[in-house]
Formats: C-alpha cells, sequence, structure tokens
C-alpha cells in the first residue's frame, strides 16, 4: 500500500533520492533545481541518509565529483538546470563516454540569454545527443516514479550509462500535487545495491578512466556508446514493467491518449501533456476525433515505435518547446519526421506533419491555444510553412 502525500516536483525528486540513499550527492543551486540540494542537504544534516554531500563552487564541479565518485565505485546523484547543465557541458560529454551511470534531475528551464528562470526545453535539447539517457515527467508522480527507475536503468550492465530525469520548472518543480510514495524499504529492495561495473579503488584489478583515446580505438569505442543506447530500449522496457508491477503504475516510452482511432494528434512532452489531455477529452465530447501522444523517453529515441502510432492519423502537430534558432525546425519534429522516412511514411503525403514552438521562456500554454492547434490540423490546406509558433505576440 502506497503512502499518500502532496509535494512539489522537487520535493518529490528529492523525497525519491533519500529513499534511494546515494553514495554521493553533489550539486551547485540554480533556479528552478535549488530546492533538490536544499531539501536533500537537510536530510544528509538530519542523519536521514548516509550520503556523502558534497557542496560544490560550481555545476563544473558538481559533475566532476560525480565522475570521480562514480569511477571510484559510488553511486552518485546530482541536480541542475538550464545555464548549470551549460556550465556542466564539458563533463556531461566525460560522464557518458566513460560510461558511468550518474543520475540527474534535470529541471528544465530556459537557457539564457536574455535572461529568463522559467521552464522551457531549451537546456534539454541542448545536450540530447550528448549520450545520455532523457526521460521526461508530465506530473510529479512521473518525476517521482522516473527516479525510482533511473539507476535500474543505468546501472545495467548492458547500458551503463548516465540519465537525466527531466521536469518542467515551477510548472511541475514548484506546484504541489498529490503523490503516491512508496515505503522506502520497498524502494531500497526495488533499486537494489549498487554493483559497479569497475573501480578504480580495485588495486587488484587497476584500470583507467577517461585516457587518452586518439585515432585507433575512438570510433569503436563511440560505437560501443551507440550499442549501449540501443541496449537501453529492452532495459527501459523491462524495469518499466517490473516497477508497474510493484506499484500499479505502468510506463511505456510513450503514452497514447485516445490515439488509436485519432485523425488528429498533438505531440509533446513534460506538463504540457495534462493540459493537452482536457483539450483532448473536450473535443472528443464535440465529436472531433483528437488524441495525444505523450513522450517519455526522449533518448533512446523510439521513432519506430512512435511512427506505428502515427502513421494513421490524417494530421500531426508535434510541439517544440524551444525556439526556431536553426531557421528550420524543433528537435522532437525532426526526429519524427526523419524516423517517418526511413520507415516509409512519406510526410505531407501520408500524414501531415507541422511543427510549433511554443512555451518558450514560461509563456502560458493554455487549453485555448492547444484547442487552436487541433482547429489548424482540422483545416489544414497550406504546407509550405510547417514550421509555426504558438501564442506568439504580433507586432503591432
Amino acid at each position: 500500500m502506497g503512502i499518500r502525500e502532496r509535494l512539489s516536483g522537487n520535493e518529490a525528486t528529492a523525497y525519491a533520492m533519500k529513499q534511494i540513499n546515494p553514495d554521493v550527492v553533489a550539486a551547485y543551486p540554480i533556479t528552478p533545481s535549488t530546492e533538490i540540494p536544499q531539501y536533500f542537504a537537510a536530510y544528509v544534516d538530519n542523519g536521514e541518509v548516509d550520503t556523502e554531500y558534497v557542496p560544490v563552487e560550481s555545476e563544473h564541479s558538481a559533475m566532476s565529483a560525480c565522475i570521480g565518485a562514480e569511477a571510484a565505485g559510488a553511486r552518485a546523484m546530482t541536480a541542475t538546470s538550464a545555464n548549470g547543465l551549460e556550465f556542466m557541458w564539458e563533463m556531461i560529454q566525460i560522464a557518458s563516454s566513460t560510461r558511468l551511470p550518474i543520475v540527474m534531475a534535470l529541471v528544465n528551464r530556459a537557457i539564457s540569454g536574455p535572461l529568463n528562470i522559467h521552464s522551457d526545453h531549451s537546456d534539454a535539447m541542448a545536450v540530447r545527443d550528448s549520450g545520455w539517457i532523457m526521460m521526461f515527467s508530465e506530473n510529479n508522480q512521473e518525476a517521482y516514479d522516473n527516479m525510482l527507475m533511473a539507476h535500474r536503468i543505468a546501472e545495467n550492465e548492458d547500458v551503463l550509462l548516465p540519465i537525466m530525469i527531466c521536469q518542467d520548472g515551477f510548472i511541475t518543480s514548484h506546484s504541489i500535487e498529490n503523490i503516491e510514495l512508496l515505503e522506502t524499504s520497498v524502494v531500497r529492495e526495488f533499486v537494489g545495491k549498487y554493483k559497479p561495473h569497475t573501480n578504480l579503488l580495485d588495486s587488484e584489478n587497476p584500470i583507467s578512466v577517461g585516457p587518452m583515446d586518439l585515432q585507433p580505438f575512438l570510433m569503436e569505442h563511440k560505437k560501443q556508446q551507440q550499442v549501449a543506447m540501443k541496449n537501453a530500449f529492452n532495459v527501459i522496457a523491462n524495469v518499466s514493467k517490473e516497477f508497474g508491477d510493484l506499484t500499479g503504475r505502468y510506463y511505456d516510452f510513450f503514452e497514447k491518449y485516445k490515439v488509436d482511432d485519432a485523425d488528429y494528434v498533438v505531440v509533446c512532452m513534460n506538463s504540457t501533456a495534462g493540459t493537452t489531455k482536457d483539450v483532448v477529452d473536450k473535443l472528443r465530447s464535440e465529436g472531433v476525433k483528437a488524441g495525444l501522444l505523450k513522450i517519455r523517453v526522449f533518448r533512446p529515441f523510439p521513432g519506430d515505435m512512435i511512427v506505428d502510432v502515427l502513421k494513421n492519423a490524417k494530421s500531426v502537430a508535434v510541439l517544440d518547446k524551444v525556439a526556431f534558432l536553426s531557421n528550420t525546425a524543433g528537435p522532437l519534429y525532426e526526429d519524427i519526421v526523419s524516423s517517418m522516412f526511413t520507415n516509409g511514411v512519406n510526410v505531407n503525403v501520408n500524414v501531415n506533419v507541422i511543427n510549433y514552438s511554443y512555451g518558450v521562456g514560461g509563456r502560458d500554454v493554455t487549453e485555448e491555444l492547444i484547442t487552436s492547434v487541433y482547429k489548424d490540423l482540422e483545416n489544414l490546406k497550406d504546407m509550405r510553412e510547417p514550421y509555426r509558433y504558438l501564442g506568439l505576440k504580433e507586432r503591432k
């Protein structure tokens, strides 16, 4: 039986970390993720965990400390947002290339500049191809559940990749919702004790971590990272199934909401899915065959599975919570369209697919705006402008 509680997304994440009881947490405060290390530091101070808490002087140092801890055989976690993630950039790549299963809570926030502390996905999308597994959370319950599954996925010997668990800044991180927690004893049995694949402190089996890697071997090592990311598909599926059997909360790579017979489908991630579900319900009551595909696992990207869901729709709108700075399209749209072509689905012939930039810098995403997307899909005629803005103020 679960424990009923009311927690914010940040509190739920910190509580999951407390229940996991990692060996090391290293973090530097940055809005809106600051509360996660703040709450966790209180657990350390109160003696509720055995964790070595490292209050570093920067996010670069936070990831460096996690890398050193993992290389020495410790289970390590951190949390950050936006510019903090950018400051980690060098070490983000090193963490994945050295195959260290660090767990990061990423509270999504707009990257500066101009300076903005509110939610969009520019931080996560900036590191989407850095070799990290990436999972997104619609609400506080999913943020909590995804954190509990993270170590089981990342530490699997067929994977051994770092993982980031994403949630929307303020919208999820600071909003209080009802949540069902597991007993700590159940969590620790599910997560298990860490059994590191290698250990720098093992004098009987000496290794090097992060040595020079030049032309003769670098390509092969990068291929091994790609294979590990591919292996993550089965591991994520198996861990999610086991978690569902334990809790009754079953998760897949994505959630299909009234999409099986839908003519018009919106694809999005994180908290926007909740608003979209309400719109879908309303449109369904009016006779419109609307549906939602909520992406939960973004890396590895489940392209083939997504195409199988979308191929029978009339029109699809992909919502990217980023600015279109490349003058083409958003990253989620590009991944979906690429997967469609690879699977023989002719975009804008078999299925019309358009792309919206929305919610940038925390711009409100209302039911009215989402409804307008479905109206666009119903009346879609001009495909010469597949890249659009949702909620953009018109210049007077």
